[in-house]
């Protein structure tokens, strides 16, 4: 049986405007920058620069809702009402700028070194070696199997099969070994094994031959689980050497490079600049807060479509071609006026929250000493600005801030709360500082357990639990105590 029936329900739904100004939000400042220059190229109705004429569009007063017409259903152009657009109110133009530096002030660029790639370099020292056609191939077929870290991380057995589907070479595992072996020569050392014993067996075996080398060969042949467990009494016992000629084999076997290809990659990568989103000084004990905006240009909506919407005002006679011409008009004038206002928002939004977090933060910003740093989480700049804490967390996780003690990802600032001995709230910021102190200052032949640490920060006024230590040290990337043990 059929039954129809009225159901009302009430939704919360983003408009596209409002998604759009989520991500720009978002978009940390070279990012913003970018996200500009494909807007000016995508929109012909907005231009960058100082307006020719003297009187702009006044976009204040506008609000996103008028322009929810933008990129929806086509409009009669008899029904748009032209003289919103042909205003003659004044909008100074600084209202559309965030550039807070200098016309003198030096933008400074660092020119980088064309560098060659790590699997390029590998080929080139290949042409050194005298091979037959299919050799080189098979060479040249390892050597791009090598990842970044220098490493072949495939069997064998599935290397054949790719070069007989792919390069349509037929070959076998022991001739692949073969060409594994000259792999195995190149450099940096290391490079081309299937895992880190065979790595650092090959490294091992490229040193001068001493008595440290030898049983460090041993080692890592035959007892590579205890060593990496730092079983150390089991090595001298299986050896049967001293406790100091283990220490001397040991250290050359730390003298080695785990990721061969690493090395390489480091020293030939472009060096990555940060560019802070804010940047904080202190002018006469008082905090000043700064917005990026050195590559921003002034926007503004483009004089010749208003113009050209003037003119179809003007015109007596209008055909249906003016009339598609200015529903693309206008479509794009919303957009240009759309897109200005979001920049305007978003530079606010940014303000206004870092802003709150340099007050919450002030006597830490004034003083630089992380102890200062007060528990602080995004509800607590939620509530003083009175925006959502998913906006707070779009501005934290993605800008830097540059200030008198170096230039920090904002997150980093936020913290939960610890109760100390006595009643005080803490940062958890402040306890792992203290906790990584700790760690650096024991003493290596007797590591400290998560229990001890757990005792000495209780006897310096915080009470935490072992569980806990454990996660902030793993938070800290810092491993058990018997793999920080040393002989």
């Amino acid at each position: 049986m059929l039954k129809q029936n009225l159901q009302l329900k009430l939704s919360q739904k983003l408009s596209p405007q409002q998604i759009q100004l989520m991500k720009l939000i978002q978009l940390p400042t070279i990012a913003f920058e970018q996200r500009l220059k494909e807007e000016l190229v995508e929109n012909p109705a907005l231009e960058t620069g100082k307006e020719e004429l003297d009187n702009t569009d006044d976009y204040e007063s506008e609000n996103f809702e008028d322009y929810d017409d933008y990129d929806s259903e086509k409009i009669d152009a008899n029904e748009i009402n032209i003289d919103e657009y042909l205003s003659d109110d004044e909008t100074p133009d600084y209202k559309y700028k965030t550039d807070n530096y200098s016309d003198d002030d030096e933008d400074k660029t660092m020119p980088f070194a064309a560098t060659v790639s790590f699997h390029q370099d590998l080929i080139n020292q290949l042409n050194t070696f005298i091979l037959n056609d299919e050799d080189r191939m098979i060479a040249e077929f390892l050597v791009g199997s090598i990842d970044d870290t220098g490493y072949i991380r495939r069997d064998t057995i599935d290397i054949v099969d790719d070069l007989a589907f792919s390069q349509g070479i037929y070959t076998d595992e022991k001739n692949l070994e073969r060409m594994l072996h000259i792999i195995h020569q190149l450099e940096p050392t290391g490079v081309g094994a299937r895992d880190l014993q065979e790595c650092l067996l090959l490294q091992l075996r490229s040193k001068t031959p001493t008595a440290s080398v030898e049983l460090a060969i041993q080692i890592i042949e035959d007892q590579f689980d205890a060593f990496t467990k730092k079983h150390y009494d089991k090595l001298i016992q299986k050896f049967d050497v001293s406790r100091e000629d283990l220490r001397k084999a040991i250290d050359e076997i730390e003298k080695l490079n785990p990721k061969p290809g690493g090395a390489y990659d480091s020293s030939s990568r472009s060096v990555e600049h940060i560019t802070p989103d804010f940047t904080i000084r202190i002018n006469n004990n008082e905090l000043e807060l700064l917005l990026n905006g050195r590559n921003n240009p002034e926007l503004h909506v483009s004089r010749d479509y208003q113009e050209m919407l003037k003119t179809y005002k003007d015109s007596k006679d209008k055909s249906n071609q003016q009339k598609d011409a200015v529903q693309f008009i206008k479509q794009k004038l919303d957009s240009a006026k759309w897109f200005i206002d979001a920049i305007k928002q978003r530079n606010e939004t940014l303000l206004v929250t870092m802003s709150a977090i340099m007050q919450y933060q002030e006597e830490y910003f004034l003083e630089g000493d992380e102890t200062k740093l007060k528990p602080m989480i995004l509800k607590d700049i939620a509530d003083m600005v009175g925006l959502d804490i998913s906006t707070i967390s779009r501005v934290a996780n993605s800008k830097y801030v540059d200030t008198p003690y170096g230039t920090k990802l904002i997150k980093e600032y936020f913290s939960e709360a610890m109760m100390n001995d006595q009643g005080e709230e803490v940062s958890t910021i402040e306890i792992k500082n203290i906790l990584q102190k700790l760690i650096e200052e024991e003493d290596k032949n007797k590591p400290l357990p998560d229990e001890k640490l757990a005792e000495l920060l209780k006897d310096k006024g915080y009470p935490i639990a072992r569980r806990t230590i454990a996660k902030y040290r793993e938070q800290l990337d810092i491993p058990v105590a018997r793999m920080r043990k040393k002989i």
